[in-house]
This record gives structure tokens, sequence and C-alpha cells, in this order.
């Protein structure tokens, strides 16, 4: 539970820094993601050394199933990046928490339906209750939430795909991200190439190139949290605590960007609450209790044998 909830605090501020990544547009700073990711991850798996899991041996006993589903996590997470940075650095905060209201049905509904878990009476209120308040939310929008759709499905999924890959969350976003970081270093050297890499090029000097760096450690230590969090959690329980992120990213649309949210999508915001109370009071009061541990009965003096 510490690692869910600390990768959807960080997650929950993400709309205060890709903005400081201007005048960099959404494509450039996703191929940017994914060469720092690789970058950072690498520097700590050489850290950690041989004998704490680092080194990178492991790489090459991966079979050819275990790289498909690693590429297809490595697709799914690099679409939901790209439609981050464009919803966040185009006014459309709101649309994005959204979408990260979604996710979490979209979890629960893929933990029921592809790996069986199964949810107690108040967890179905509690899905129930969001399902209500997502409809609520859409309708404000007076269009199909396309953005937010996207975000929710491609994040659910990257999810499922996290349980079936077998690493270690360190050796998992790095085999991700080096599935990523071709298409990164092509995508950024063919900007070089027209003159528009804001890195090089634009004399938006050291600290542009420092914060588009730093975007790879920012990237990496959620996703090490998530990848953690996705092992020990089910995945209703890891959607359910997802609300914290869009909670967080919610406030800064409306006190920081000051963003238009209509009386409905308040509506709709309180009953995700709701949802949310329902669901952590069933979680707190089904938490398995670990036995208690009773120390062996000393033989009283008369029953000693002599």
């Amino acid at each position: 539970m510490i690692w869910g909830v600390a990768c959807y605090l960080m997650w929950g501020f993400f709309p205060a820094f890709f903005p400081l990544l201007e005048p960099a547009d959404p494509m450039e700073i996703l191929a940017h993601r994914f060469v720092w990711t690789l970058a950072f991850v690498a520097v700590v798996l050489l850290l950690l050394g041989r004998n704490h899991g680092g080194g990178f041996r492991w790489i090459g006993q991966l079979s050819l199933r275990q790289w498909g589903r690693i590429a297809v996590a490595a697709v799914l997470i690099a679409g939901n990046w790209g439609l981050y940075i464009y919803a966040v650095n185009n006014d459309h905060v709101a649309d994005a928490a959204l979408g990260y209201f979604i996710n979490p049905l979209v979890s629960v509904l893929l933990g029921v339906l592809v790996l069986r878990e199964r949810l107690r009476l108040l967890q179905w209120v509690a899905v129930g209750v969001a399902g209500v308040a997502v409809v609520i939310l859409t309708v404000a929008l007076g269009t199909p939430p396309v953005v937010s759709l996207a975000l929710a499905f491609s994040f659910g999924l990257y999810g499922l795909m996290k349980k079936k890959v077998t690493l270690s969350p360190l050796q998992s976003l790095t085999a991700e991200t080096l599935v990523l970081a071709p298409v990164g270093v092509l995508y950024l050297a063919w900007l070089q190439t027209q003159g528009t890499n804001t890195m090089f090029q634009g004399g938006h000097g050291v600290g542009h190139v420092l914060l588009l760096i730093t975007a790879g450690v920012v990237t990496a230590l959620p996703l090490l949290c998530f990848a953690r969090a996705a092992h020990e959690l089910s995945l209703t329980t890891l959607g359910m605590i997802q609300y914290i992120t869009p909670v967080l990213q919610m406030l800064w649309a409306v006190f920081v960007v000051h963003e238009h949210i209509e009386p409905a999508r308040w509506v709709g915001f309180g009953l995700i609450w709701v949802a949310v109370i329902i669901f952590t009071t069933d979680t707190l009061f089904n938490v398995p209790r670990r036995p208690k541990l009773t120390r062996p009965a000393q033989s009283s003096p008369k029953t000693r044998s002599t």
C-alpha cells in the first residue's frame, strides 16, 4: 500500500512539472522521457551491482514471450505518457484528471474479467457509485472524453501487463525503456536535422537542458513504485487507491491554472469520494490478520521427567 500511495502522490504533482519543459512540444518531451529514463535506471542497476540484483546479464536470458509482453507494456505506457503531456501542456488538466478517475474502474473491470478477482458486496457498491460519477462527469463534458478514456484504458492495460511480467520493478522498467529509447533517439536526431531540437538549439539555456534530463528521474521513480505495488496488491485495490492522483490534479486545475469546472463535475467528484470511502472502509475491515504467536507451554515441575 505504501508503494502505491507513493507513486500516485508523485503522479499527482506531474501537472506542475511538464509545463516547465516548454517550449519543447509533447513529442519531444516524450522522446526525452524514453532516453533519460533508460539512462537513469541503467545507472541504478550499475550502482546496485550483481550481488544486489543489478547488472545486465538477465537481459539476454529473457524469452521471446517475455519480450513480447514487455513490448506491449512499453507501447501502452508510451501512449499514456504522450497523451498526458499533451493534456497538461494544452490546458486540459481536468480532462487528464477525468482519465485517472475512470482508470480505477478499468483496473477493477480487468481484475474481475481477466484475473478472476472477486469483489465483496461493498466493493461492488463502491464500483457502482464510481460508475455513476463517471457518467455524470462524461455528460458534463458535452462531448465524448476521448483523451480521458484513452488515458484510462492505456494505463489500466499497462497495469494488467505488469502483473504478467515476471521481473523485478527495476528490471521491468529497464526492459521497457530499452524498447522505447531507440525510438526516442531516432526522433531527437530527426528534430536535430530539422533545427527544432530545443535541447541543443534555440538557446534555451542550461536550465532547460537539465529539466529535460530530469524528466527521466521524474518518470522512473513513480513507475518503480507502481511496479512494486502492482506485484504486492490486487489489481482492484491498486485501481481504487489511484484516486489520489486525479484529486491532486483537479486541485491543480482549479487553484493553480484556474480551469473552469462545471457544477455537474463537482457532483461527480463528490460521488467519487463516496466510492473511495466505501471501498477503503471495506478494505480496512477485511485486512487479513496475522495469527498471534503463542509461546510454547513450559512443563510444570511436577511433570518434568527426572
